[in-house]
């Protein structure tokens, strides 16, 4: 059985309610799941879960949250290499390029990215996006 880390931050509570089915998905799936808010954990932690789905919305000029989720991914990157990972977060505006960032980001790490693209939402998720954040989680699992 995968040990699975759901790790996320979200202000609005988007990303959270992706990360929720992210987990429900993973759990589906046959994994030992733990759901974590970025403040509830740190990269040492993190990087001892065989697989990681990350979450973040975009923020600002379409970056990763500052304060606290992008020190504690900066630190996590150089212990991301052969690490299956999936990205994942909600969005208002502009056209995706931080998910595209930070999949750059984690690819450059060594992580084997388990979709091409990250998983975005636009706003609140509707419910085909909260299926396809279970897709996520079942596929990260499995």
């Amino acid at each position: 059985m995968s040990k699975v880390a759901v790790i996320y931050w979200s202000g609005t509570g988007n990303t959270e309610m992706m990360a929720q089915a992210v987990a429900e998905g993973a759990k589906a799936a046959g994994a030992d799941v733990s759901l974590l808010s970025v403040a509830d954990t740190n990269a040492a932690e993190a990087a001892g879960f065989d697989r990681l789905a990350l979450g973040c919305p975009a923020m600002g000029a379409e970056v990763l949250e500052e304060m606290e989720f992008e020190p504690f991914f900066t630190e996590l990157e150089p212990k991301l290499t052969g690490k299956r990972v999936a990205l994942f977060g909600s969005f208002d505006w502009g056209d995706g390029q931080w998910m595209r960032d930070w999949q750059a980001r984690t690819d450059n790490a060594g992580a084997y990215l388990v979709q091409d693209e990250g998983l975005r939402a636009h706003g609140t998720p509707t419910p085909e996006d909260l299926e396809a954040c279970k897709d996520l989680g079942k596929t990260l699992a499995g």
